[in-house]
């Protein structure tokens, strides 16, 4: 759900990518290093190895010493360790916190029991897609959002555009921006048992999408069940002057198995759990039943409706999308985003959202967008790449089966 190009400009640092794909990358990405934010532990970072690149506005490592590919399949086998503070966490307190997030979010907020989240998408009048988000209410009376880096300036003036327009009606909603925390993203097989040892609560009692302030290595912390990779794993937003020494701990606890992992593998992880990349598989045209996400529109919201773009959202479930998001196995070299899909004919179908080359499933994969009736599994398509048109399936998605931890 987070970021732009990540797997594209990953393979230009390893020098696997294609010369039109680092211009591309260039332009999406360039940004002198004074104009850059850095995170809590970027020396952190530096004295890892970590190669730093520009991301949206962020000085960001987008891989340590080992490759994208090792670090893909060691956080699969083991565990992987991602800072994302670049991210932008904030609250929502108030007594009408929640209708008035309802007015933005296609997500049934006020069916959440206190302690829970999940994935939400913010709408525009049109139903396309401001920003997908996580959401967790912490209590009645206090939300908790996290939203993506590359969409923080338009999602904060869509927030509070609206919130201004609430509250002149006697809305009671105020809101916290944690520019005083960082957020890290543990995640793998030994994600649990590795922060275990950092608190005295137990984790076997949260499941995935739970929420809980609690104490993790003697700073209070807020731990959400969840992650961006298909794995079992937590995101911890950690006051910034304690996230070096969570780091550091967490590293030493897993006996070094649980390695430092950047945004290039996190790109690859989350293509291979068939997420969608904001800006890429998901943008303002694109509403949330394009992008494969009817069921985050809760059973309440399509009754009532209440939120921007209901009547476009609730029309589609109705009547259907005319296109879809789907995934690819293809030949060739990897698609990549606006590669073309064509019917077996040369009929232009749609185009390459995300692509790359799996780490876990050594080979091709892919998603994108196209006409209804042709999103079925199975299908047979053209994936043109590089003015060559290569053989390519429609496939389910994920690619790779999710780890996340639900009770039995």
């Amino acid at each position: 759900m987070r970021g732009r190009g990540l797997w594209q400009l990953g393979q230009s640092i390893t020098g696997r990518l294609a010369q039109s794909d680092k211009k591309v990358v260039a332009r999406r990405f360039f940004a002198t290093e004074a104009d850059l934010k850095k995170t809590a532990l970027y020396d952190f970072h530096v004295a890892h190895g970590g190669k730093m690149v520009p991301f949206a506005g962020w000085s960001m490592p987008i891989q340590y010493k080992d490759s994208i590919m090792d670090s893909t399949l060691n956080c699969r086998e083991n565990g992987g360790l991602f800072d994302v503070s670049h991210m932008c966490g904030l609250s929502l307190k108030g007594k009408d916190c929640v209708p008035f997030l309802e007015k933005l979010v296609i997500a049934d907020v006020a069916g959440l029991a206190p302690g829970t989240g999940t994935l939400t998408v913010f709408t525009n009048e049109k139903g396309g897609a401001i920003d997908d988000s996580v959401i967790t209410k912490v209590k009645d009376d206090h939300l908790y959002i996290v939203v993506n880096a590359g969409c923080r300036d338009k999602d904060l003036a869509h927030i509070e555009e609206h919130m201004k327009a609430f509250k002149a009606k006697g809305g009671d909603v105020s809101w916290h921006i944690h520019d005083e925390r960082s957020l890290l993203a543990l995640q793998g097989p030994l994600a649990a048992p590795v922060l275990q040892h950092l608190t005295k609560d137990d984790l076997g009692k949260i499941y995935f999408g739970d929420f809980r302030m609690l104490d993790i290595n003697e700073a209070r912390c807020f731990l959400t069940r969840t992650g961006y990779t298909g794995e079992d794993g937590f995101e911890i937003s950690v006051p910034s002057e304690h996230a070096v020494d969570l780091a550091k701990a967490i590293l030493e606890k897993s006996g070094g198995k649980v390695r430092l992992t950047g945004l290039g593998a996190r790109d690859s992880l989350r293509l291979e759990a068939g997420l969608c990349l904001y800006g890429n598989d998901m943008e303002q045209h694109i509403t949330p039943i394009e992008a494969g996400l009817t069921w985050a529109v809760g059973k309440r919201r399509r009754a009532e409706g209440g939120f921007l773009g209901a009547d476009v959202i609730l029309k589609q479930i109705t009547d259907g999308p005319s296109i879809r998001r789907v995934g690819f196995f293809s030949s060739g070299p990897p698609a990549r985003s606006h590669s073309e899909i064509q019917d077996e004919k040369g009929g232009a179908l749609g185009e390459v959202t995300s692509g790359g080359f799996s780490p876990c499933l050594k080979k091709n994969i892919a998603m994108g967008y196209v006409k209804s009736g042709s999103h079925k599994a199975g299908t047979k398509v053209k994936i043109v790449v590089r003015g060559k048109a290569y053989d390519g399936v429609v496939t389910k998605m994920p690619f790779v089966p999710t780890k996340y931890y639900k009770p039995s």
